[in-house]
């Protein structure tokens, strides 16, 4: 199975002299979980983006509040590249969607530890609140985990170019209750995304 890279997304802000940020990065090593396999599996690594976005009339804000809006269990399509990242919402399971909001914290290091990643905004250098983010798996549903960012891929057209989800068993942190015996583990929440490869 091809290792993935996650790129991350960021926003800045310029306003009343005070500098409002996000990025988006790997909450917990490099921003994956361990894909374990019958054979070894090389780990997915991140990388990080920026862009500019117009200046908001106020930089007062509660806790966890973000320019970017977005509820748990929302998808998104994080993407772009350093220079210029996108975040936006996208319907879950939609060819456009890559991540899933599992969690919205004050800060990115308040994210569970298996978490697949994270979009964090910043003011002045301070982050202000965090989206914590998995990857938008759907049983039956294909992606390319490969490129700098996940995405969605129609799985008759890909052979050798990602992976099929085969099932998503909760209750478990072993890999070896997939049948093909390679999936991703989110240990801290018990459950493993079945997978082979295309």
């Amino acid at each position: 199975m091809a290792a993935f890279a996650m790129t991350a997304a960021a926003l800045t802000t310029v306003a009343c002299g005070s500098t409002i940020s996000g990025t988006a990065q790997p909450a917990v090593d490099n921003g994956t979980v361990p894909a374990v396999s019958a054979t070894s599996t090389p780990k997915p690594t991140s990388s990080l983006a920026t862009t500019s976005k117009p200046a908001p009339t106020t930089t007062t804000r509660a806790p966890g509040e973000t320019d970017f809006e977005a509820e748990v269990n929302d998808c998104v399509k994080l993407g772009g590249t350093t220079t210029d990242a996108t975040i936006d919402k996208a319907s879950c399971g939609s060819r456009e969607a890559n991540y899933k909001v599992i969690e919205k914290q004050p800060k990115s290091s308040q994210c569970i530890g298996d978490a697949d990643n994270y979009y964090a905004e910043t003011i002045n250098g301070v982050e202000v609140g965090a989206f914590c983010l998995d990857i938008d798996w759907e049983v039956e549903g294909c992606m390319d985990v490969g490129g700098d960012d996940p995405q969605r891929i129609d799985c008759s057209a890909t052979v050798g170019k990602g992976v099929k989800v085969t099932d998503i068993k909760h209750g478990t942190a072993d890999v070896g209750d997939c049948g093909s015996g390679t999936g991703y583990v989110y240990d801290q929440r018990h459950f493993v995304v079945c997978v082979q490869d295309l």
